[in-house]
């Protein structure tokens, strides 16, 4: 059973009714129009949701895991591109208030308390995608600065973001123990931005390439200490698939599954609702099984973050199997939900295809899913 309390209670019915009164009048023009929502991103600062993780003092309300997933959800019912804007906000304040000092703490504290900044977490490269370890954006200490080079792609809400927490190598040629992480101010001379993907999906997020050419980020915005980045990405960052892409996934596939079972009871073929026969009954029931059973993977596995008493190695693979089941079950929703419309699902005209499309993305970010089956079964055999 999934027990909320009553403040996270108020916050769904918050979230729901927001993106029912502003994001879903929008959802399909931001889809068609690929562009970024300026006007969403405003009301999402208004509503508090762009600094969830800070501590009250700072217009936060120290959001846990599973309040987290409650938001990114109910976003995601309606438009995940949204929701990501949410999602990689939180993602660099989480590691903040994790890893960060106090001194870093207080000074950036108050650049996010106006709830009007949107920030990017940067990792990927042409050639370091699932083997996160392999990076070769360069971070050299030179004087009271940190040098950057290199090239990152893929990055969500790249263009638009005000702060990036990037992940890049100190010393270089060690793997994993060279990485660190810094927060990277948007603006700095050296720092510029590349390709814009013209993606399948989750349009209305930009997606885009980062590039580093002598860009000089202030020492005292390291993170931790130098060699720590791996540390943070896999402490902190594999906590975040509950609430970023298995949380995104959960919401793709109710919103399709809710669409599609009212369009069952009203579709009339052979003088009756197409929702009277077996073959779509079954659908359905399919598809409502896999949706709460979806669910209550990813609650259980925020559950035991938020308790803090298990252990990595028991929550590590429950976060992969959340992210991995819930994605695969949010392309089969959607998949079977556009089956079920026929032809309309088809057509950009129903929300369905655009749903579907989203579906496909989330299955390849936040680590892929054959990496999640990796992990999973790391965790029950060992390493050979």
């Amino acid at each position: 059973m999934i027990h909320f309390t009553e403040e996270q209670k108020m916050m769904q019915e918050m979230v729901r009714k927001l993106v029912k009164d502003k994001v879903a009048p929008r959802a399909a023009e931001i889809d068609e129009t690929d562009e970024f929502p300026w006007d969403i991103a405003k009301v999402f600062g208004e509503n508090g949701l762009l600094n969830l993780v800070l501590p009250e003092e700072y217009g936060g309300v120290n959001a846990n895991n599973t309040t987290l997933c409650i938001v990114i959800e109910e976003i995601a019912k309606v438009s995940p591109a949204c929701g990501l804007t949410v999602f990689t906000t939180q993602a660099l304040l989480n590691v903040l208030v994790r890893g960060g000092n106090e001194e870093q703490k207080n000074r950036f504290f108050p650049k996010f308390a106006s709830a009007d900044k949107i920030c990017a977490f940067v990792l990927t490269e042409p050639n370091s995608g699932s083997d996160a370890a392999s990076i070769q954006t360069k971070a050299i200490l030179d004087g009271d600065s940190y040098v950057f080079n290199g090239n990152k792609i893929f990055i969500s809400t790249g263009e638009v973001s005000d702060f990036y927490l990037v992940f890049a190598m100190t010393r270089p040629g060690e793997g994993a123990k060279g990485m660190s992480a810094f927060i990277v101010e948007k603006g700095i001379p050296g720092f510029s931005f590349g390709k814009k993907e013209n993606k399948m999906g989750l349009r209305g997020n930009p997606t885009v390439e980062l590039i580093f050419e002598d860009a000089r980020v202030p020492k005292e915005n390291l993170l931790g200490e130098e060699g720590r980045g791996w540390k943070m990405l896999t402490e902190y960052g594999n906590l975040m698939r509950t609430w970023g892409a298995a949380s995104t996934s959960l919401g793709i596939a109710e919103g399709a599954l809710e669409y599609a079972t009212g369009y069952a009871r009203e579709r009339i073929q052979f003088g009756r609702p197409i929702g009277s026969f077996q073959a779509i009954q079954f659908m359905l029931a399919d598809m409502a099984i896999l949706t709460e059973a979806a669910r209550s993977l990813i609650y259980r596995a925020s559950w035991m973050i938020d308790q803090g008493t298990e252990s990595s190695s028991k929550i590590e693979p429950m976060v992969s199997m959340a992210k991995c089941f819930t994605t695969d079950t949010a392309m089969k929703v959607t998949t079977d939900a556009v089956q079920i419309l026929g032809g309309y699902g088809y057509t950009k005209d129903y929300p369905l295809e655009r749903m579907m499309r989203d579906a496909k993305g989330v299955q390849i970010f936040d680590g892929t899913n054959q990496i999640q089956r990796v992990i999973i079964s790391r965790n029950l055999l060992g390493k050979f």
